[in-house]
């Protein structure tokens, strides 16, 4: 029996390969798929992660998750062991996934410095 991150992967998938998703498409939100599988959000996240990692979906930061690929054959063609190379909606995924991560981090650094900024002028202030 799959498990739930996997069912939601699965159900994504095939909105995707019938045409019920598009290439570009937003994907559901992460409440919106808590909601209709009944599942945390860590849940959610491992199905999109599983979708991010095989081409299905890339994330923008700040503005969602989309479709990445459209259609069976590009599954094929990325899950194929004799193929050398990775097609352009896998390659996509996987940059845009890198540049999510990415994004995340130059934010916690923004804050990190932030806060040690505000921790040295408060330090500098008592100083006085």
């Amino acid at each position: 029996m799959p498990l739930t991150f996997e069912v939601i992967a699965e159900t994504l998938r095939e909105q995707i390969r019938s045409g019920g998703l598009r290439l570009g498409d937003a994907l559901p939100t992460q409440s919106a798929l808590m909601r209709e599988f009944g599942a945390s959000s860590l849940t959610v996240q491992k199905a999109m992660a599983l979708l991010k990692q095989d081409g299905w979906a890339l994330s923008r930061p700040g503005k969602g998750a989309f479709v990445a690929r459209h259609d069976q054959a590009d599954a094929d063609e990325l899950d194929s062991p004799s193929r050398e190379t990775v097609p352009a909606g896998g390659t996509a995924a996987r940059v845009g996934a890198l540049e999510h991560a990415l994004a995340g981090a130059v934010e916690q650094l923004a804050d990190l410095r932030a806060r040690i900024e505000a921790l040295e002028a408060g330090g500098t202030e008592r100083g006085r």
